[in-house]
C-alpha cells in the first residue's frame, strides 16, 4: 500500500484526534456524574457504578470486530458514518435508561458505535504512515486527543449542575454530530479501490491467519491490553478514589485534568523524540519506568493499612502517567508496522484482543480498591513486569540492539 512520509497538516492531526477524542469524551465527561446516575437509576454501590466506565471499552472491543473488516472492504468513510448512527442511538438509550442494567447495555452500545471512528482513525493513518513515522503521528494525535480528558469532567461536572446529567450524553451527541460532519467534508477516502478487500465470512479468519504470522505483531498487542487494563483501573476507580476515599468532590475534575496533562505533555515529547532514538527504545525505557514506580509504591506503603496523603499519590501517578505516553503509541505502531496490507482489520483485531485483555483486568482489579488505593499499583506492576518478559522474550532483537548501541 501507497504510504507517505511527509509531515502532515495541523487539520489532518486535529481531525483525526477529533475521531478518537469523542470515544474519551463519552468516559471522562460522565466520571463526576457516576455517583448522581447511580441515585436516579437505584444504584448504590460504587463499585458497581464503575461498570459504566469499563463496560464501554468491551462495546469498543467487540465493535472494532465489525467495522475494521467492513472498512476493508467498503472503504474507510461509509462505515465512521455507521458507527455515529450508533453511538447517537446508544446515547439516547442511556438517557431514557430506567435500571443499572439498561444503562451498561447503553453504554457498551455507544461503545461499538465508538469502536468505528476510534479503530478506522488507526487504519486512516496507517494508510498513509508507516514505522516510527506512523508513531510520531500517532503521537501528535494522542497529544491532541489528550485536551479531552484534561478538560472532560470539569466539563461534565459543569454541564451536570447546571442542567443535570443527561445533558452530559446530549453534549456528547452534539459533538458526534460535529465531527461526522467535519469529517465528511474535509477528509478523503484514504483506502484506494485496488486495494478493497471482497467481503466475505472468511476475512475476520484469513486476518487472524495473518496476523498470527507476525509474532512482534501478536506480542505487542498483549502488552497493550496489559498496559491499557493496568490504566483502565485508575480511570474506572478515580472517581471513587479521589471522591469517596480522600473526600475531594470539587477538586476532582482538577485533579484528574493535571494527571492528564502530564499523559499529554509525554506523548508530545514522544512526537518528537521517536524518530532520534526510535518507537521500540521509548517503548521499552518507559515500560521501565512504569514497572518501576509502581513498584516504589507498593514497597513503601504495603503495611501502611490507609492511604498517603494526597499530594504523594498525585506525584506517584503523574509519574506512572508520564510513562504512558512513551508507551501507547508506539506499541500501537510496533504492533501494525508489519500488517499495513491489512489495516483495517489489522487494526480491528489487535484493538480486540487488547480490550478483551484490559477489561477483565481492570474488572477484577477494580473489585478490590476499595477502602486503599494499593489494590491499584498492585496491579499495575504486574501487569508492568509481565509487559517488560513479553517485550524481552518477542522483540526483533536485531532492530533493538541496533538502537540500543546507537
Amino acid at each position: 500500500m501507497q504510504t507517505q512520509q511527509t509531515k502532515p497538516n495541523f487539520e489532518f492531526v486535529a481531525l483525526m484526534a477529533s475521531l478518537m477524542s469523542i470515544a474519551a469524551l463519552s468516559i471522562d465527561a460522565l466520571l463526576p456524574a457516576l455517583s448522581n446516575i447511580g441515585i436516579a437509576i437505584n444504584s448504590f454501590d460504587s463499585t458497581e457504578h464503575q461498570l459504566l466506565i469499563t463496560m464501554i471499552f468491551l462495546g469498543l472491543g467487540v465493535g472494532q470486530l465489525f467495522f475494521g473488516p467492513l472498512s476493508d472492504s467498503f472503504g474507510r468513510k461509509p462505515i465512521v458514518y455507521m458507527g455515529f448512527v450508533v453511538f447517537g442511538i446508544a446515547s439516547i438509550m442511556c438517557v431514557f435508561a430506567p435500571s443499572l442494567e439498561w444503562m451498561i447495555a447503553g453504554r457498551i452500545l455507544q461503545g461499538i458505535g465508538l469502536s468505528a471512528p476510534r479503530t478506522i482513525t488507526v487504519s486512516i493513518i496507517r494508510d498513509m504512515y508507516k514505522g516510527d513515522y506512523m508513531a510520531r503521528i500517532m503521537s501528535f494525535v494522542t497529544a491532541f486527543f489528550i485536551l479531552v480528558p484534561v478538560v472532560a469532567p470539569a466539563f461534565g461536572k459543569l454541564i451536570m449542575d447546571s442542567m443535570g446529567w443527561e445533558a452530559i450524553f446530549y453534549m456528547q451527541l452534539f459533538f458526534g454530530v460535529l465531527i461526522a460532519l467535519w469529517f465528511w467534508k474535509r477528509q478523503p477516502e484514504t483506502l484506494k479501490p485496488e486495494y478493497k478487500i471482497p467481503f466475505s465470512g472468511r476475512i475476520f479468519l484469513d486476518g487472524l491467519k495473518e496476523l498470527i504470522k507476525h509474532r512482534e505483531t501478536m506480542a505487542f498487542t498483549i502488552i497493550s491490553g496489559l498496559i491499557t487494563g493496568a490504566f483502565l483501573v485508575y480511570l474506572s476507580a478515580s472517581q471513587h478514589v479521589f471522591e469517596d476515599q480522600y473526600h475531594l468532590v470539587d477538586e476532582f475534575p482538577f485533579i484528574f485534568a493535571g494527571l492528564a496533562i502530564s499523559i499529554g505533555l509525554s506523548t508530545f515529547l514522544n512526537g518528537t523524540l521517536v524518530l532520534r532514538f526510535g518507537m521500540r527504545r521509548l517503548a521499552f525505557m518507559a515500560l521501565t519506568a512504569f514497572f518501576s514506580i509502581s513498584m516504589l509504591y507498593v514497597l513503601l506503603f504495603w503495611n501502611l493499612g490507609q492511604n498517603p496523603p494526597v499530594l504523594i499519590l498525585i506525584i506517584f501517578l503523574s509519574i506512572q502517567f508520564f510513562s504512558l505516553g512513551f508507551i501507547w503509541g508506539n506499541l500501537r505502531s510496533i504492533a501494525m508496522e508489519p500488517i499495513g496490507h491489512i489495516a483495517g482489520i489489522g487494526a480491528a483485531i489487535t484493538g480486540f484482543i487488547s480490550t478483551m485483555l484490559s477489561v477483565p483486568i481492570a474488572t477484577y482489579i477494580g473489585s478490590f480498591v476499595d477502602t486503599t488505593v494499593l489494590p491499584l499499583f498492585v496491579g499495575l506492576a504486574i501487569c508492568g513486569l509481565v509487559s517488560l518478559i513479553i517485550f524481552a522474550v518477542f522483540r526483533q532483537p536485531s532492530a533493538f540492539l541496533r538502537r540500543a548501541v546507537r
